[in-house]
């Protein structure tokens, strides 16, 4: 088997998906220009490609950085011919945050991405749970 060794945060991410009961996830690390995209858990191949790079305030990681915190979405939906296109949802789910990871300065190093198959708004309270467990993501 040829290839490199899956990046940390892929390890980090599966657990953090599966333990939030989440259906999709992504973390995406800030290199100073854009966010560059680590690990994915059940996102689309297109959609890797497509948000390997996401600059400031472009989408919900976007947006999560440039506002320094969590953006949401409910009832999100895939573009029905498969293929990502600008305003394109890139998973299929009902609710998604997108979840600044904070360095020591205050700044935000990375962003956490996770989607549910459950219905409705996401309280504060199930962010606050969240964003404190995007504390423990690996360093870059």
């Amino acid at each position: 088997m040829t290839g490199a060794p899956p990046h940390p945060a892929q390890r980090w991410l599966e657990q953090f998906v599966e333990t939030h009961g989440g259906c999709a996830g992504s973390v995406h690390y800030w290199n100073g220009a854009a966010l560059e995209l680590a690990a994915a858990v059940n996102l689309p191949e297109v959609v890797k490609k497509v948000t390997a790079l996401v600059p400031r305030g472009k989408g919900m990681a976007g947006l999560a950085l440039e506002r320094n915190e969590a953006v949401t979405s409910c009832n999100i939906q895939a573009d029905a011919s498969g293929q990502v296109k600008p305003g394109a949802r890139a998973v299929d789910a009902r609710a998604a945050a997108a979840l600044p990871v904070r360095d020591g300065e205050g700044g935000v190093r990375a962003v956490v991405g996770i989607a549910f198959m459950r219905e409705g708004d996401l309280p504060p309270a199930e962010l606050a749970r969240l964003d404190s467990a995007c504390g423990s993501l690996p360093d870059r």
